[in-house]
């Protein structure tokens, strides 16, 4: 059995279902010898993104897998790969690689030297022994520890040669969690009793950890409203009467409410990244920081108490202490903090629904938001977006009900990642409507994988605002784009009939000029998903300049 081999085997070993790839590797057909399914996409970095697509759905239980050929194949994968690296998500990526006798040739690519400050970790097998162990490093790297993408380079021809028999002794890494010190938890949870007016933040470390249950019995116990990140959008029920809503660069009414006028802030299952793509901490607050990585603690916001460790058994150590200190009947006046936000939420939205409702002509990208809320049905729905407009609009607007119901991105942001995610998502959830959100600008870097989608089965379905503009760009909120690029050049003008598009790549392709023909056509995607069909929505859009910012 040479190494390629060891490595499928592996691989059906850990439970590996399928594998992304793009356009050659080895272990394509090696896994597929030993019944995994090799899925290809389009371009190596769409390939990476739909593994991240799996990985976040699947919360550290399985992991997306992707393998990419050599040189540049690799150099190709590295965005996919950032785009991980910066939001922690747990993937594999195989390279191919090089022989060993031209790693260090120019022009030739070696990932190893080359992916350092881009992954959590990285490793390249030098000898045929080595298979086993660096395997071994590579699930333990991913299932412990902070989250973020594993790569394992396969030089060509020592992962040709056979593996000795001594030497394929692999044994599945466990999960290791760990729980923040006693004096650390009880010094939390007295700061927790004494807050005048507390908020809870909520990274996707709540729903990796499997702590969403966990953070609603908490919140409840403290009267604490929530907060979600992008990220962590759906980590929290936006239903729930204690709910703020999620935030990006935009958010809600209620979440600037109680962000800015919190006294003690407990985030929970995030780094506290200072991003344009996250809502600012204002100073004067008590802030308890809980993550599983200690150099998140102080990198970007002071913490006042540091919680490292896993957040599930986080927020069960609060609720123990918290209980043990109050007699088990918890602090606060909830029915008054859920009026107040209730009422925040009524203030807010009264300046929305306007927007959320108009029917004119081009369509605004709120109408098409609230059609998303009328028409899904979000428990068996995964909504997700795009980089830009569609990410600011909707990350206020959709309602995330469970886990995953919706998911959000973006630390640094990559232009057409929702087509590969949302593909990725469906092959971790197959029986859900998947769906996501882009721009016209967006499908020119990802919209070839449509076919992809056809193609394999995961029957997705993409809405895209055609507006033949990328309106991050234009109008009044253009950025650094001004009008003598846009007017006399064009800059940020496009056109494209994306529907027929679709039709040429074996998906429906579906057109929407008016309001009415939103609700009817979400309701025709979710039949055509079930049915096996892609569908791509066409909505005749406006340049939507609105902004819930504050």
């Amino acid at each position: 059995m040479n190494g390629i081999d060891y490595i499928a085997q592996i691989l059906k070993q850990e439970g590996v279902e399928w594998i992304s790839c793009f356009p050659s590797n080895p272990l394509i057909s090696a896994v597929a010898r030993v019944g995994i399914r090799p899925v290809a996409f389009r371009h190596e970095r769409g390939a990476v993104m739909a593994a991240d697509g799996y990985s976040r759905i699947s919360d550290r239980q399985k992991f997306g897998v992707c393998a990419v050929q050599s040189q540049a194949g690799a150099e190709n994968a590295m965005g996919g790969i950032a785009q991980a690296f910066a939001d922690n998500i747990p993937i594999l990526v195989f390279l191919g690689g090089n022989n060993l006798d031209r790693l260090s040739v120019k022009p030739n690519f070696t990932a190893a030297r080359s992916y350092e400050g881009w992954v959590k970790q990285v490793e390249a097998i030098y000898t045929p022994n080595q298979v086993g162990d660096v395997m071994r490093r590579a699930f333990h790297a991913l299932r412990n520890g902070t989250p973020g993408p594993v790569v394992v380079e396969l030089i060509a021809d020592v992962c040709a040669q056979e593996v000795p028999e001594a030497a394929r002794t692999y044994k599945s890494p466990k999960i290791h969690r760990q729980v923040p010190e006693a004096s650390a938890v009880e010094e939390a949870a007295a700061a927790l009793i004494g807050a005048r007016r507390p908020v809870i933040w909520a990274g996707q470390g709540v729903m990796f950890s499997g702590g969403t249950d966990a953070l609603r019995e908490l919140a409840e116990l403290i009267a604490a409203p929530v907060f979600c990140t992008m990220p962590g959008k759906s980590a929290f029920d936006e239903r729930h009467p204690l709910a703020l809503g999620a935030g990006s660069g935009t958010t809600t009414g209620p979440a600037n409410e109680w962000l800015t006028g919190s006294d003690v802030m407990l985030a929970l299952g995030t780094s506290l990244t200072r991003s344009p793509y996250a809502q600012k901490i204002t100073p004067g607050k008590i802030i308890i920081h809980n993550t599983n990585n200690p150099d998140e603690l102080n990198k970007d916001e002071a913490a006042d108490i540091g919680l490292v460790g896993d957040t599930k058994l986080t927020i069960q150590a609060l609720i123990a202490c918290i209980k043990a200190q109050t007699g088990g009947k918890g602090v606060g006046d909830r029915s008054r903090t859920q009026a107040e936000v209730a009422a925040a939420k009524a203030e807010w939205m009264a300046k929305w629904t306007p927007a959320l409702t108009d029917d004119s002509e081009p369509i605004s990208y709120y109408r098409v938001i609230q059609a998303l809320n009328d028409t899904l049905d979000p428990e068996n729905s995964i909504v997700t977006h795009d980089a830009g407009a569609p990410r600011d609009t909707i990350v206020p607007f959709y309602t995330a009900t469970t886990p995953h119901s919706y998911v959000g991105w973006g630390k640094t942001t990559h232009l057409g990642f929702g087509i590969p995610l949302i593909i990725g998502a469906k092959m971790a959830q197959p029986g859900k409507f998947c769906m996501n959100l882009m721009g016209d600008g967006a499908f020119g870097m990802s919209g070839t994988d449509i076919e992809t989608a056809a193609r394999s089965g995961a029957a997705i379905t993409t809405v895209l605002l055609n507006n033949s503009a990328m309106a991050t760009y234009s109008g009044p909120t253009q950025g650094t784009i001004g009008k003598e690029a846009r007017e006399e050049y064009g800059v940020s003008t496009m056109q494209g009939d994306y529907a027929q598009i679709a039709e040429g790549m074996g998906a429906v392709g579906l057109r929407v000029t008016k309001a009415a023909e939103l609700g009817p056509a979400l309701r025709q995607a979710r039949k055509l998903n079930a049915e096996g069909r892609t569908v791509l929505i066409d909505v005749k859009a406006n340049v939507e300049d609105r902004r819930s910012r504050f």
